[in-house]
């Protein structure tokens, strides 16, 4: 059975298993100013760039950099100066691919050096005004102008940058109602956004709209764009290839028909966390932030 039916049964969300500490925010953006930023060359113009936060691509050639999400505003410094030795030419484009601050709170230092950003348009809609993650008992307050995107697109939009063809595509109701996909075209190249978290569980924020069907049918999206030889960059985790993103749909709808169906014969969350349906995938993907109690917590509130 697959996993596409019941996505909008969200009514009665049920308590998180554990939040994240007190003091998650501050000590993100203190690793921020702490932590070296990482450099893989992917192709000849495009990069991939690791550090506190999500997973950045920059991309170089003759029309300036433009760069895929900002990480946290404490990294900017560090960032600014790796994108300084990628090339001369100035940067000049900057894509969030959702709200989440770990992709956006660098946006306001590098609007400043000349980035024009560009999101889907609830990207900019969460963003102006104070969002909570309950999941994960955060808040955040609404950003600055500076840090807001610019442009905004309701489903589709095309870039052609640097001898690409760059295709931006919502995924709704995915990690966030907010989340789009980068497809490099000439380069075979996409960034997922957090849609895809390689090698943990991933997370999914009901507060943002968010559901696992959304997550998998955004999966589907990717899996039929990309052949053997895509380079796909997930939101959070290393580098991967078509075969490692089916493997990680092939756990989120294994997963989610397993609490589907305990769900339905009435089982509250905390029977079901008990039966521990992620139990033959934990020993692997289950040492991120996201524990396999919280992924439960997740598929059981927004199936």
């Amino acid at each position: 059975m697959e996993r596409l039916s019941h996505a909008q049964s969200q009514q009665h969300p049920q308590t998180p298993v554990a939040p994240a500490p007190s003091n998650y925010i501050q000590s993100m953006r203190t690793a921020g100013s702490m932590t070296a930023i990482q450099t893989v060359k992917l192709t000849d113009t495009i990069f991939l760039l690791q550090g506190v936060g999500g997973n950045m691509v920059a991309q170089i050639g003759p029309d300036g950099k433009l760069l895929i999400d900002s990480s946290v505003a404490t990294a900017s410094h560090a960032l600014l100066q790796v994108l300084a030795k990628l090339g001369a030419n100035p940067l000049k484009r900057l894509i969030n691919t959702h709200w989440h601050f770990d992709h956006t709170d660098g946006n306001a230092a590098l609007h400043e050096a000349g980035a024009f950003i560009i999101a889907q348009e609830n990207t900019r809609l969460r963003m102006s005004t104070p969002q909570t993650i309950k999941l994960l008992n955060l808040s955040f307050p609404a950003f600055p102008n500076a840090g807001l995107p610019q442009l905004t697109f309701p489903e589709t939009d095309k870039l052609y940058v640097n001898n690409d063809e760059l295709d931006l595509v919502h995924m709704p109701n995915a990690h966030t109602d907010s989340d789009i996909y980068i497809h490099f075209v000439n380069a075979n190249l996409i960034h997922t956004g957090d849609v895809w978290f390689n090698g943990v569980y991933p997370l999914i924020d009901a507060s943002s709209g968010g559901t696992v069907n959304g997550m998998i049918r955004a999966v589907d999206e990717l899996l039929g764009i990309a052949d053997d030889r895509t380079k796909i960059v997930p939101g959070h985790g290393p580098a991967g290839n078509k075969s490692a993103l089916q493997s990680y749909r092939d756990m989120l709808s294994t997963v989610a028909n397993r609490v589907e169906k305990l769900k339905i014969t009435g089982q509250s969350l905390q029977q079901v966390i008990a039966a521990k349906p992620t139990a033959d995938y934990d020993a692997t993907i289950g040492h991120g932030m996201i524990t396999p109690e919280l992924f439960v917590t997740e598929i059981y509130n927004t199936l």
